[in-house]
């Protein structure tokens, strides 16, 4: 599995822009649709909702193939 770490400067920021920041999606559509899916595990749990906030130490995974860890 492939892991990034994604550096943030604010208190949260929500799935589908943390998504998008790391190049794991195109466009918000494209992030909407695979977070819909269910592709996505947040800290282990399926998150079906894309505005949900993460902050440092929070993972998400998509697909069991790419690892975003906010720092």
């Amino acid at each position: 599995m492939e892991t990034h770490d994604i550096q943030i400067h604010t208190e949260f920021i929500r799935l589908q822009d943390l998504l998008k920041f790391a190049g794991a999606v195109e466009t918000g559509g494209d992030a909407k649709l695979i977070i819909q899916e269910g592709r996505i595990r947040v800290n282990g749990e399926v998150c079906t909702m894309r505005g949900r906030k993460l902050r440092p130490g929070d993972r998400a995974v998509l697909d069991d193939e790419l690892e975003l860890v906010v720092k």
